[in-house]
């Protein structure tokens, strides 16, 4: 067991087993009689959410991280030379891949029974972008080991990881030439050193050809995954713009009807203030008329008196 072993085992697990892990492994190391490595296994901080996720899609998607590396520094040379639309687009690309990368990080958490919150799900995006911007980061994020997410204001890095010795990847230790016996003339070791030049150099291509391949193929990967979130983010939009006409139309529709109302509305306030006036004046001849009435059935009563005094009704 070493630092290195023991790291990679503890920022792999979900961050709520982290320290009882840490402390057993503390214990092991202890228990074995090696000190110092319990020490410094002891003093391994804890991740945050946000970094346990980011460390989970290293490991689980390198090649794709590693793409995402190369691309930022692709993206930094190609943005000195690029304006406009140009760079707007590089701009766009950019946002759709970190949004691909950020939801498959999701994705892989909830598979472990984790769900991410929007607020964790900004610092993963936060983390990613500043891998693309910063080289310092990329190097981080790669190192499957944040213990805290990363962010980039064009002014620099936030963020801390353990400072652990890396282990370098294993390489199979080639046979040795065999020696040849000392003398040979000046012309045969010319050769020699001329077939071990060539025989380098043919390595070496092969591998950056190799390495070219695994960064084409993690491009790639992360493109289509751009691209699928391309067209769902457009076909969201256009459902939305569709649902936006909708509702333009009916407020539309709603506005004539208001105004139609309003209208009857006024033209109804006129005729009640019309008739009330109406009311008003039939109620003055009403009152006229039936003091007429009453003064008129007083004169009545009178000259029927009159009448009966004098006589006239026999």
């Amino acid at each position: 067991m070493d630092l290195d072993d023991v790291a990679d085992e503890l920022y792999e697990v979900p961050p709520e087993e982290f320290t009882a892990l840490r402390k057993q492994r503390q214990d092991e190391a202890r228990g074995g009689g090696d000190r110092p490595l319990a020490k410094a296994i002891g003093a391994l901080p804890k991740p945050s959410a946000a970094a346990w996720v980011c460390n989970l899609l290293v490991r689980e998607h390198r090649e794709e991280i590693e793409g995402l590396v190369e691309l930022g520094g692709l993206l930094r040379e190609a943005q000195e030379n690029l304006a406009g639309d140009s760079l707007k687009a590089l701009n766009r690309q950019r946002s759709q891949l970190l949004t691909a990368l950020t939801r498959q990080a999701s994705a892989l958490a909830r598979e472990r029974g984790h769900r991410v919150s929007s607020s964790v799900e900004a610092q993963v995006e936060d983390t990613l972008r500043a891998a693309m911007a910063d080289p310092e980061a990329g190097e981080a994020l790669l190192s499957a080991r944040l213990t805290s997410p990363m962010s980039y204001s064009g002014l620099g890095t936030t963020g801390v990881r353990p400072a652990l010795r890396l282990v370098p990847p294993f390489r199979p230790v080639e046979p040795a030439m065999p020696a040849r016996p000392r003398g040979g003339n000046a012309a045969d070791r010319r050769r020699q050193r001329e077939e071990e030049a060539r025989r380098r150099e043919e390595e070496a291509r092969r591998a950056e050809e190799e390495r070219r391949r695994k960064r084409l193929e993690a491009a790639r990967r992360v493109a289509e995954e751009a691209t699928a979130v391309a067209a769902e983010t457009r076909a969201a939009a256009e459902e939305q713009r569709h649902r936006v006409d909708d509702l333009d139309a009916r407020r539309a529709d709603l506005q004539a009807r208001v105004e139609e109302l309003s209208d009857e509305l006024a033209r109804a306030e006129r005729e009640a203030a019309q008739t009330a006036e109406e009311l008003k004046a039939a109620e003055r001849h009403r009152r006229t008329a039936e003091r007429q009435a009453t003064e008129a059935a007083a004169a009545r009563d009178r000259a029927l008196e009159s009448l009966a005094e004098l006589g006239g009704d026999d």
